[in-house]
C-alpha cells in the first residue's frame, strides 16, 4: 500500500488538557479505505483468544477478544495472565511503521482488542504495569465502529469524568504520568453497533538484554 494512500485529508492532533498527564488525538490519522481495509484483514489474521483473568481472587473471562504481538520477549502481564508476543503479523508492521511515524516513538509490542458488538467492553483500570516503564507512552488506533473513550481521575472527585468518541482511523496518545493518575473505559453500549479493533502500541521494558531473550 501506497503509505502517501494513507493519511486522511487533516492528520493534525489535539492536545486535550488533563490534570497529571498528556493527552494527543488525531480524529482523522488514516483514510477510510485504509482503516476499512486493515480492520477487514485483523479481523481475519490476528490470533484472537478471549482471554481470562483474575479479579477479585476469581478468574473470569474478558468481555471481548485479545492477542499480543511483539518482538521477541516481549512479554506482558495483567490481572494474573501472562502474554506471550506473537510475531509481528505483515499487516501490523505496516499499522506500526504508520503511527511511529506520526508519534514520532518506536514501539516493540501491541495488544489488540476486538470488541465485537456494544455488549463487549472494558472497566476501569490503567496501564501501569512494571514491565511498561515509569511513564509509559501508549498510542491506541481505533478500527471500526465510534466508540466511547471515558477517562477520570483515581482521586480528585471534584474533576469531571471525561468523554472522547474514538472515531475509525483515529490515534490517542497517552503519556507523561497519565497512568499514575487517571483510569480509563470503554463501556457498555446499550445501542446496536458493529465491531471495532484497537491497536494499542506499547513498549516493554525488558528484564535483561533483548540480546539475551530466547524467542
Amino acid at each position: 500500500m501506497n503509505q502517501s494512500d494513507l493519511f486522511a485529508a487533516n492528520p493534525d492532533p489535539l492536545d486535550i488538557e488533563l490534570p497529571g498527564g498528556a493527552l494527543r488525538y488525531w480524529p482523522r490519522l488514516i483514510a477510510a479505505p485504509s482503516a476499512e481495509q486493515w480492520l477487514a484483514v485483523l479481523m481475519e489474521q490476528v490470533a484472537w483468544e478471549q482471554s481470562d483473568i483474575v479479579i477479585a481472587g476469581r478468574r473470569l473471562k474478558i468481555p471481548r477478544l485479545n492477542a499480543w504481538y511483539g518482538d521477541a520477549g516481549a512479554d506482558y502481564q495483567y490481572s494474573g495472565r501472562q502474554f506471550k508476543a506473537i510475531s509481528w503479523l505483515p499487516v501490523l508492521l505496516e499499522i506500526r511503521k504508520v503511527v511511529e511515524a506520526a508519534v514520532g516513538h518506536n514501539f516493540n509490542s501491541a495488544l489488540l482488542n476486538l470488541y465485537r458488538d456494544g455488549r463487549d467492553s472494558v472497566d476501569w483500570h490503567s496501564d501501569d504495569e512494571p514491565e511498561l516503564g515509569e511513564n509509559p507512552l501508549i498510542a491506541s488506533l481505533s478500527l471500526g465502529a465510534v466508540r466511547p473513550f471515558q477517562l477520570r481521575h483515581k482521586t480528585r472527585k471534584e474533576l469531571s469524568m471525561r468523554t472522547l468518541e474514538l472515531e475509525p482511523g483515529s490515534l490517542l496518545l497517552m503519556s507523561g504520568a497519565l497512568q499514575h493518575h487517571w483510569r480509563h473505559r470503554l463501556p457498555k453500549l446499550a445501542t446496536v453497533v458493529g465491531p471495532r479493533v484497537n491497536v494499542t502500541f506499547r513498549n516493554v521494558v525488558y528484564s535483561q538484554p533483548k540480546s539475551a531473550v530466547v524467542g
